[in-house]
């Protein structure tokens, strides 16, 4: 089914869409939380990465995995950064 590229691209075109309509929804105050659960995802996005780093095969898909990589790591310490930042804000402060 996915083997022809305008049944792809018709799908990752529909999904952004999809994924933008539900993000916009989202209450500001619960984009932190979402943040942190999106970093499950990039988690996963880290371990496909680095199977296709790890192939014997020396080619394009060895370049994107590695992208994939460096991506996915940015996300995740950006995500812990902010849920970092977040839980500071509710620590009594010292006088």
């Amino acid at each position: 089914m996915l083997e022809d590229p305008a049944v792809a691209l018709t799908i990752l075109v529909l999904s952004l869409f999809v994924g933008v309509e539900v993000i916009s929804k989202v209450p500001p105050l619960l984009h932190t939380p979402l943040m942190s659960g999106s970093n499950a995802i990039s988690g996963i996005t880290i371990v496909g990465a680095l199977i296709a780093v790890s192939t014997e095969h020396r080619d394009l898909g060895t370049l994107f995995g590695f992208l994939a990589i460096v991506f996915a790591m940015i996300n995740v310490v950006g995500g812990f950064m902010v849920t970092d930042r977040m839980l500071g804000m509710f620590k009594q402060r010292e006088k």
